[in-house]
């Protein structure tokens, strides 16, 4: 975060009159911890902490000011900025903040893949200038604005993640990182249990158009049926691409699936056919491909640069890392999972060269009333997606062990996580292949930790 004066920070939170002084702020800090002279403090509260406990603490150790909720005893008045809404306050100070600077920036959103398009924007922008994205999990109302305050003077490009659950959030994340390219990477079934449907989800999508300028881009999925019968508003340009149809702007034709990656034609009606290569599995990554192809070029990138940077493209966190285990493939898929990513993993996985496919799968959370429902359509996609064995744990992946059992495939459901490593240990041999996939709250990296561990140790 570069200085930026209080007066133009706090705007929209403090009343005329408010500040005696315009001291310059460099840095916003929930944290206690990361205190410094003249920061501002945000208090939030929390299921374990109450950042209001430590308010006044932070201005007596010398904060320049200190957000809260409520008036807080020990705070100066001179200090304290009362906002009812913590999320709030950030949201205003990052779209405050953001407004001090001028990069071309790329709003990402979309049911599935919108981190790994994130990541392939990035890539594909950061041979053009200094490019900023954003960090981990920080696309929502508090993350978002730190990615803001992360911007600066020489940063030429910033590729902004927007996630949401509720409808009205990515419309408040738009208007505050204010894009002038957005992509939506397809409609799918997160937060459906808050959002009643996948009409309803498509239209908190398009939220993102209300931070759009006249005539910006939006970047959109034309093998999606939600967003191809959408109602676009009219100030936005669509660009759309497809893995099916000739006829979109931008498509992908002749595509393969490699070892390490994908390889594909890219046909753009503006600018040609390139051969195209990414260091990712499945067609679902085509289409994140294509998607961060269509936002560069149509900042004004070059094509062959944005697609040399593209083949750089580096997957984060536990989304299909392939990890070599003494001959043993394992496909680490377990960062995030719903019904659609579930369904691109088993297909990419159909596909992957080796003697015999594993899968180890949990639950996928937050899907409401659907949940059951996509718990067996989950077996009944795992059986035929030619699995040699299917493990799965967690209370809503028994419903997928029972379907996928029932229509014939070697199956156990294993209720801790040494049960599950154990089921692979006795199972797995060189060139054999392993899927790991569930929602993050499953936390099936533990069941990796003991299998790494015991397997190596046996093959001393």
């Amino acid at each position: 975060m570069e200085k930026i004066h209080a007066s133009k920070l706090l705007a929209g939170l403090v009343p005329a009159g408010f500040l005696t002084a315009d001291p310059e702020v460099e840095l916003v800090t929930t944290d206690s911890r990361e205190l410094r002279p003249g920061c501002v403090f945000v208090a939030f509260p929390g299921e374990r902490f109450d950042g209001h406990d430590f308010a006044a603490k932070t201005a007596a150790e010398g904060a320049a000011f200190v957000v809260v909720n409520h008036p807080v005893e020990g705070v100066p008045a001179e200090k304290m900025v009362v906002c009812p809404d913590s999320y709030h306050a950030m949201m205003v100070m990052g779209a405050n903040y953001r407004s001090q600077y001028h990069p071309k920036v790329v709003g990402v959103t979309g049911s599935v893949g919108k981190t790994t398009t994130k990541q392939m924007t990035y890539a594909a922008l950061s041979g053009f200038g200094n490019t900023i994205k954003t960090e981990g999990n920080q696309n929502n109302e508090l993350g978002m604005p730190r990615t803001l305050m992360r911007l600066a003077s020489d940063t030429e490009y910033a590729v902004i993640e927007m996630g949401m659950s509720h409808a009205g959030e990515i419309h408040r994340l738009a208007q505050a990182a204010r894009p002038d390219v957005g992509i939506i990477t397809c409609i799918g079934v997160s937060h459906i249990g808050n959002l009643g449907s996948q009409e309803n989800i498509c239209k908190a999508k398009l939220e993102i158009c209300d931070g759009l300028p006249e005539g910006a881009p939006l970047v959109l999925n034309y093998d999606d049926p939600f967003l191809r019968k959408a109602e676009l508003p009219g100030h936005v340009r669509p660009v759309w691409f497809s893995m099916v149809d000739e006829n979109a702007d931008v498509c992908a034709l002749s595509i393969r699936q490699e070892k390490e990656g994908m390889s594909f034609l890219l046909e753009d009606q503006e600018a040609g056919t390139f051969m195209v290569r990414i260091p990712a599995m499945g067609r679902h990554n085509v289409a994140n491909a294509l998607a961060a192809y269509c936002a560069a070029t149509r900042l004004g990138c070059a094509p062959r640069r944005v697609i040399q940077g593209l083949s750089d493209f580096e997957q984060t966190g536990r989304r299909q890392k392939l990890v070599d285990c003494n001959g043993i493939t394992v496909i680490e898929d377990c960062y995030n999972a719903n019904p659609d990513s579930m369904k691109a993993a088993l297909a990419m996985f159909k596909e992957f060269p080796c003697k015999r496919r594993f899968a180890l799968l949990g639950d996928m959370l937050e899907l409401g009333q659907m949940s059951r429902e996509a718990h067996e359509e989950l077996g009944r996609l795992a059986a035929d997606s030619d699995l040699y064995c299917l493990i799965t744990y967690g209370e809503c992946a028994k419903r997928t062990a029972v379907v996928a059992a029932a229509k014939g495939l070697k199956t156990l459901h294993a209720a801790t996580y040494r049960e599950a490593a154990d089921a692979l240990l006795s199972r797995m041999a060189p060139g054999d292949a392993l899927l790991v996939k569930a929602s993050r709250g499953m936390a099936l990296e533990k069941v990796l930790e003991i299998f790494y561990a015991e397997y190596k140790k046996a093959e001393e």
